[in-house]
């Protein structure tokens, strides 16, 4: 399965000579570079670690008593 996100694109402008991307499904997920591509690429980068975070801090304090499973979307 693939998980497929939106990522917003802003072209360089004459103050900011970076492209910037930012995906509105995860917030606080934002990639910049020189060209879109590295843009890009950064944002995939910021997804993984936004997701990863948020998955670490959802399960402490789940108690020991309790099942975990693994459940597929898409």
């Amino acid at each position: 399965m693939r998980n497929e996100f939106t990522a917003i694109i802003e072209g360089p402008t004459d103050d900011d000579l970076f492209w910037i991307a930012y995906c509105v499904e995860v917030p606080g997920a934002n990639g910049q570079g020189e060209t879109e591509a590295e843009a890009l690429e950064s944002l995939q980068s910021a997804i993984l670690l936004m997701l990863e975070v948020r998955r670490e801090e959802g399960l402490r304090g789940i108690p020991d008593t309790a099942r975990r499973t693994v459940v597929s979307v898409g």
